[in-house]
């Protein structure tokens, strides 16, 4: 292993957009059903329902998070909502599984989204049986990444030092806390959605565009 991950016993991972690229474009068909259901509750029509939902999504962490706070929108049925979609778009990645496999000590999931959905996409990775927990946005009691309090609450559940942890992410912005913390921070930079203006990347430890490429990488070196 990279000497510069000899520390490390914890593995963490966020779930869209890093344990399967962007260019599924899975996220983006949980975008549109985002729009869908804002339209739908708010009685807009789509042009401005993207706008309140963007707008949730860049002040809040999650769209979610602002819907509840403005509108009230119960989570279970918000979620549900926007997560029925297709999964064929992924395929099972041999590469990935091995890597993961692998790695020596604690595999988690933290994610803004709910364990029932990131467990249907695990299956579909060949990811179903590789981490010991999922702490999704009802374990963060809704209040997203990258608030402070979604990693402290992680590191305290799951009883986690954050000098021996890792987090791999898409979103540049929620490697910061993690870094704020201590942990290690990889920045899964394939092409999704980032914030507009937010060009810090001092906080970042290693950047790769595949996470399978990067792991197996890591591993290999002496």
């Amino acid at each position: 292993m990279d000497a510069r991950l000899a520390p490390i016993r914890n593995w963490i991972f966020d779930l869209d957009n890093t344990l399967y690229p962007a260019s599924a474009n899975l996220f983006a068909q949980i975008d549109e059903r985002i729009t869908d259901y804002i339209a739908q509750r708010l009685d807009l029509d789509r042009v401005a329902a993207r706008k309140v939902q963007k707008n949730y999504f860049h002040t809040h962490g999650t769209t979610l998070f602002g819907m509840m706070a403005d509108h009230s929108v119960d989570p279970h049925e918000f979620l549900g909502f926007v997560h029925d979609v297709e999964m064929d778009v992924l395929d099972h990645n041999a590469p990935l599984v091995a890597a993961i496999a692998r790695l020596p000590g604690r595999k988690l999931v933290f994610t803004n989204g709910d364990a029932p959905y990131a467990m249907k996409v695990l299956a579909r990775l060949g990811l179903a049986e590789s981490f010991e927990a999922i702490h999704d946005i009802h374990a963060m009691t809704y209040v997203p990444k990258p608030s402070l309090s979604a990693y402290e609450g992680l590191l305290t559940r799951h009883g986690l030092d954050p000098r021996e942890s890792l987090f791999a992410e898409d979103m540049a912005r929620n490697l910061r806390p993690a870094k704020q913390l201590g942990m290690t921070t990889v920045w899964v930079d394939n092409g999704s959605e980032q914030v507009p203006n937010d060009d810090d990347r001092g906080f970042i430890d290693f950047t790769t565009t595949d996470i399978a490429a990067w792991l197996t990488a890591m591993m290999e070196k002496a």
